[in-house]
């Protein structure tokens, strides 16, 4: 068939048909090959020309070709990254875990393994950087360009005649001249090691240890009728090492260094309940403050009652702080009360009032010495003051509430030092229980909010200025600072995360969390530390008390533990 094709009768056999097909009038109607079933203008092969072609007859020649979508081709495993592209994350492949611009919703909260996956993740960029990116060469420092003098001052001169090529041994003043690099037996070309040798350094260098925590209480104490209430204090613990407990309307006392138990009052006969405990800074006078708003002083060591203030304030006394001699009382008639207990008269000699709700926290700055001068008060109306009764007033004018008198101050006397809040801050948005004042370094106070704040938030009370804050995603019921190391404790209640309930040590000013402490199935609203600072015990809604060794002892230096004038080394 293909040769009858080819033949000169098939020849002309094809040029009549064309004759033929030009006498005839041209049909409208699409051309069909009688094999395919198309037509040879949609048959055809598209042009390589992108420019779209324009033509009278719809139905003469084919359409302009489309674009069509890219197909991503599958290379396999034979993808070679570009190292001077810049980014090595992203030619890698090494996305983020966590999205860089968190949401609301999703907010990152500080877990314990963070501190731990930031070491490793320096770590391993570090190597990964040195692996792949190749050394940078030693280059040659550009030559200088020598000044050119005038023609007019040096006349032209013939050139003498020099040597092309000189023969001479290489020396190694001559930087030019490469190195015998493979004498060396620490070069990389005999090392064993699948790294480089800077790679090696990095992984043998000594890292820092992060410090271990236990995560079991090693003792844990039932404690009937402890309330499960947000504003009360009914924990605390005394430089004798002694713990005071509020249950209910009775208060026990727990000696540590032999467990014993001893009933220090009850005021059932009165229908009266405790509503907050606090020891003085050193000794062992105890307050209690009621329901009622009566309060006690009582001598912890004789389990006798020294004084009563009745009617201290008219509604419950959740927050009591001492200063010396000096018993601040707050209370949910919005007050705060200063009484100096070696006074005779009942009467506070001092009445401030800066919150317009409940007054739920309570802490004096130092340890009761002489720099015991701030008080700072938290409320459930969201606000934080920082008082001061000596009447001291702010380093600089015109700053934000300063010399601004608080509206409803009430006093017995005159308006006069210390009625005036030396610091108000607004930030917090739920009601502020947890107050601790650093023991490190003067002037810096952290709080932490309620449930809609969650927020842990440090300030500097001598500029009025918030240092930091963190967000903690739980609500915050009480802060305390360590006394051997920089850290700060926060215990927890309502979340918005999976954990709950749990206790907190943060590292300070990082705020990298150290560790984190499960174990209560209730809010964790009480918490207090020993007074060596090693033990601190929390209590919860569940009714019991857990002590956790959270901090490492203190370390004494070789003068203190080597001095002269300890004279029970005398003793024979």
């Amino acid at each position: 068939m293909s040769g009858m094709k080819n033949s000169p009768f098939g020849k002309r056999l094809r040029a009549s048909q064309q004759e033929n097909d030009e006498d005839t009038p041209r049909k409208k109607g699409p051309k069909i090959n009688p094999i395919f079933g198309v037509s040879p203008a949609l048959s055809s092969t598209p042009s390589l020309d992108s420019r779209p072609t324009t033509s009278s007859d719809s139905s003469g020649g084919p359409d302009s070709p489309v674009d069509l979508p890219r197909v991503a081709r599958d290379y396999g495993d034979r993808f070679v990254p570009l190292r001077d592209a810049g980014d090595m994350r992203t030619s890698y492949h090494l996305m983020e875990q966590e999205p860089t611009t968190p949401s609301k919703k999703n907010r990152i909260i500080p877990s314990e393994s963070d501190a731990l996956k930031e070491q490793a993740n320096a770590l391993f960029s570090a190597i990964l950087h040195t692996e792949v990116t190749p050394p940078s060469p030693h280059r040659p420092s550009s030559p200088t360009r020598q000044p050119v003098a005038s023609t007019s001052a040096v006349p032209p001169s013939t050139p003498t005649r020099r040597r092309l090529f000189a023969y001479s041994s290489p020396s190694h003043s001559n930087p030019s001249t490469p190195s015998r690099r493979l004498d060396t037996p620490t070069d990389e070309a005999y090392s064993m090691s699948p790294v480089r040798a800077q790679s090696r350094q990095l992984l043998e260098s000594p890292r820092r240890q992060l410090r271990s925590v236990c995560k079991t209480p090693y003792r844990v104490l039932d404690a009937p009728e402890l309330a499960e209430d947000f504003y009360l204090n009914l924990v605390d613990w005394s430089s004798t090492n002694v713990l005071g407990v509020g249950l209910g309307s009775c208060v026990y006392l727990w000696t540590a260094h032999n467990a014993a138990v001893s009933k220090l009052c009850d005021l059932g006969e009165s229908q009266d309940t405790i509503s907050s405990v606090s020891w003085v800074q050193k000794g062992s006078t105890l307050a209690v403050g009621t329901l009622s708003g009566t309060l006690h002083v009582y001598d912890a060591s004789t389990l006798q009652l020294q004084r009563t203030y009745p009617q201290a304030h008219s509604q419950r006394i959740g927050a009591i702080a001492w200063n010396s001699h000096i018993l601040s009382s707050g209370s949910r008639d919005r007050m705060v009360h200063h009484r100096d207990v070696r006074d005779h008269d009942t009467r506070p000699f001092k009445r401030c009032q800066g919150h317009k709700q409940e007054v739920c926290g309570l802490k004096w700055s130092g340890d009761g010495g002489a720099s015991s001068a701030n008080l700072a008060s938290g409320g459930n109306d969201n606000k934080v003051c920082i008082w001061d009764l000596r009447g001291s007033k702010r380093a600089a004018a015109g700053l934000p509430n300063a010399g601004r008198p608080v509206q409803g101050v009430s006093n017995i006397d005159e308006t006069g030092p210390g009625d005036i809040p030396l610091w108000k801050f607004h930030e917090h948005t739920a009601a502020v229980k947890a107050l601790a004042w650093d023991p490190h370094v003067t002037g810096v106070l952290a709080t932490g909010g309620g449930t809609q704040d969650k927020h842990i938030r440090f300030w500097n009370t001598s500029t009025g200025t918030m240092l930091n804050e963190l967000d903690t995603g739980s609500q915050v019921c009480n802060l305390i600072w360590s006394l051997t190391s920089h850290e700060l404790v926060s215990t927890h209640g309502f979340s918005s995360t999976t954990a709950q309930n749990q206790i907190c040590i943060w590292k300070y000013p990082a705020l990298n969390m150290v560790a984190s402490l499960t174990g209560h199935t209730n809010r964790v609203l009480y918490l207090a530390m020993s007074p060596d600072g090693e033990t601190i015990v929390t209590g919860a809604g569940d009714e019991t008390l857990r002590f956790w060794n959270a901090f490492p002892k203190k370390e004494s230096s070789e003068r203190e533990r080597d001095s002269q004038l300890d004279y029970g080394k005398l003793i024979r």
